[in-house]
């Protein structure tokens, strides 16, 4: 079978798709990827066939934080990425039996595969973006919204709203291609792009669905995680072995928030701890030449994790994972989407702290590494890891071959 996994979003949402592509192949199936070109050569060095869509997404880190696109400036936007995935989904999916649309921003892949009559499937990375009477809807910050009040809104009323939202945003692009492609409109754009029975590709231990089993249709495969066997780089191996543990913190493909540098440096110092500091697509780099501290550039978290006292991260899906699997405590300090949702996670778990809302300073930060650094939570973050799965990608992989 021959299978095209699409994704519009950073590393978040491309290296789990990345991660079932390559479990596919190894099964003996075809798979490609139709994601942003800013990870077409990393896919191609694991040998999967990549197609890249829209424009590079790696300069977004360094905008300003808290910019709110005007109406005109997202309904241009909203109309080039939908054009753009028609176009690339269509030509990328010649040939395939079966298109996944991975994370809420694949607006096309539904449609598509409508199109050439095959099957879809969509997963999403987060329990907090499917709809259930038991969680909010995740707020999107950079469009201007607000949380409501804990408690003051039904939940279904919050994604009723959600559902109207979808609609005036995507509704007009996402049928205006439909139209040009022989196919009727869509009422509902979420329902139509998650479906009545979408995937969760989250570790059911650290994200679990939160329906009681089999009275719902979401089918949780475990997270899509990448083995990696990459060595750490010689400085860093150098850096780990001249003392105790350090901390680390990176934010990823994230804006990092404003002066985070010098407060996770001077907190470290604080702490009497050294520092790993990544510098991730917003280019973080460190103050001084102290030899306390260590920039990087992009790393093995699987290797590295285990050997740092703790992880500073903006918790997305991956990085959260990837901590959790490690043993390692962390503290989250969220930014957007389902970010708020994994800090709560870790906080429920045990595992590290939830940094509260807003720019860390040198107090808060200090506050929710000691808690994390605390020996009871490090047992437990042990303990957690262990339960933490590995196999969700060969799970997802299995699922797909049996829909033949």
């Amino acid at each position: 079978m021959r299978f095209l996994l699409s994704t519009i979003g950073s590393r978040g949402e491309v290296q789990p798709v990345v991660a079932l592509a390559v479990r596919l192949k190894a099964m003996g199936q075809d798979a490609v990827v139709c994601a942003p070109p800013d990870f077409r050569g990393w896919a191609e060095s694991l040998g999967i066939a990549y197609v890249p869509v829209g424009p590079e997404l790696r300069g977004t880190a360094k905008q300003r934080a808290g910019a709110i696109p005007t109406p005109e400036q997202r309904r241009r936007m909203i109309e080039g990425t939908v054009t753009a995935q028609f176009e690339a989904v269509r030509a990328a999916s010649q040939g395939c039996d079966v298109i996944v649309g991975g994370g809420a921003l694949a607006v096309a892949a539904h449609s598509v595969a409508e199109q050439r009559g095959i099957g879809y499937v969509y997963a999403a990375f987060a329990p907090i973006t499917l709809p259930s009477a038991h969680h909010a809807p995740p707020v999107f910050r950079m469009l201007g919204q607000t949380p409501a009040q804990e408690g003051t809104v039904d939940n279904r009323t919050l994604w009723a709203e959600d559902a109207d939202r979808w609609n005036a945003m995507w509704g007009t692009a996402l049928n205006g291609q439909r139209a040009a492609a022989g196919l009727p409109p869509v009422e509902d754009v979420r329902s139509h792009i998650f479906t009545d029975s979408p995937w969760l590709a989250a570790d059911p231990t650290l994200a679990p669905w939160p329906e009681a089993s089999g009275q719902d249709t979401v089918h949780q495969t475990g997270a899509w995680v990448l083995p990696d066997d990459r060595p750490l780089s010689a400085d860093l191996e150098a850096f780990l072995e001249a003392g105790e543990p350090p901390l680390y913190c990176g934010f990823g493909s994230m804006r990092a928030p404003e002066g985070v540098t010098g407060t996770v440096i001077a907190t470290a110092r604080a702490l009497g701890r050294r520092l790993v500091l990544s510098s991730g697509w917003a280019d973080l780099s460190l103050l001084d030449d102290e030899p306390d501290c260590l920039s990087i550039g992009e790393v093995n978290q699987q290797a590295l994790f285990p050997r740092v006292a703790a992880v500073v991260h903006h918790g997305g899906a991956g990085t959260t994972t990837a901590a959790a699997a490690s043993g390692t405590p962390q503290v989250v300090v969220p930014q957007m989407f389902d970010q708020f949702y994994f800090a709560r996670r870790v906080e429920q778990l045990g595992i590290g702290s939830a940094h509260p809302a807003g720019e860390p300073t040198p107090d808060s930060l200090l506050t929710a590494l000691r808690h994390a650094l605390d020996s009871e939570v490090a047992d437990t973050a042990r303990t957690v890891a262990g339960e933490v799965r590995t196999d969700g990608a060969s799970t997802a992989a299995r699922r797909l071959i049996g829909m033949q």
